[in-house]
């Protein structure tokens, strides 16, 4: 046989079927906002000093997308340019909150700096963060056809050894068949990192995870993204605000005279 173009060689595309997406954007009620830069505000006025400092993105779990509130953990060490994240914490705060709130991502401040972007430090954050937070936002995004080539069609109890030496795949089936398509559900996660200033700016990514249940294929891939502001009609109160102001001393950690390795940033 002989074909006019290699493009006659290529084999078909798996067929896809579309079960969801994954967030676009972020969503996140102004009142985590509020909350959040509030923190930071606490910190600069208690310690007389800015600081970095992390905490985690709250959701409901009927409602994973959209951030609701900003939980603050027992930061492991906190300085002007510098802060880590860890997965004990992150497995610590998860057994502290409700059964129904779930962690959707993490948020730091930058302080002061004049360093407006994620470093590579928090590259690795936002790893470790994906990971930890992959099982509870993820969702099925489609079916994929996995294309098997020497695929073998045997019916129960009509097939020998012989029979399953042969192929790189058998399928067995209750009854007689002569076609068939083996479809993977492909699942994705995601989670969201914000980093603030004290001047009011923030930037935002959205990290995604995509893999398939049979193939295990994985792909991580990550985007920059806008933030959509909700008005849930909650704001902070006098009592609210206080009490943020309680958990900064208890759970932000400065050290004036931080080890240099710990403030290699880049």
């Amino acid at each position: 046989m002989r074909f006019k173009d290699l493009s006659q060689l290529k084999r078909p595309k798996p067929l896809i079927i579309s079960l969801g997406s994954l967030p676009q954007h972020i969503l996140m009620a102004k009142y985590a906002k509020d909350k959040a830069f509030k923190i930071s505000e606490r910190v600069g006025v208690i310690f007389e000093k800015s600081f970095e400092w992390y905490g985690f993105t709250l959701a409901n779990n009927d409602h994973p997308e959209l951030i609701t509130d900003i939980g603050l953990p027992q930061n492991d060490l906190n300085l002007q340019d510098y802060t880590t994240l860890g997965s004990q914490r992150i497995a610590e705060f998860q057994e502290s909150l409700p059964e129904d709130v779930l962690i959707n991502g993490w948020i730091h401040s930058h302080g002061d700096l004049n360093y407006r972007h994620f470093s590579k430090t928090d590259e690795q954050n936002h790893l470790t963060v994906l990971d930890f937070v992959a099982a509870r936002t993820r969702k099925p995004l489609a079916k994929k056809e996995i294309a098997i080539q020497d695929l073998v069609l045997l019916e129960k109890d009509h097939f020998d050894q012989k029979d399953l030496a042969k192929g790189s795949v058998s399928l067995i089936t209750d009854g007689p068949i002569t076609e068939a398509k083996i479809m993977e559900t492909i699942y994705g996660s995601f989670c969201y990192s914000i980093v603030i200033g004290d001047e009011g700016w923030h930037e935002q990514q959205i990290h995604c995870r995509e893999g398939g249940i049979l193939s295990g294929h994985t792909t991580v891939w990550s985007r920059s993204t806008n933030i959509k502001f909700i008005d849930t009609q909650r704001t902070l109160n006098p009592e609210e605000i206080q009490a943020i102001g309680k958990e900064v001393k208890e759970k932000i950690q400065p050290n004036l005279n931080p080890p240099t390795e710990l403030i290699e940033r880049m």
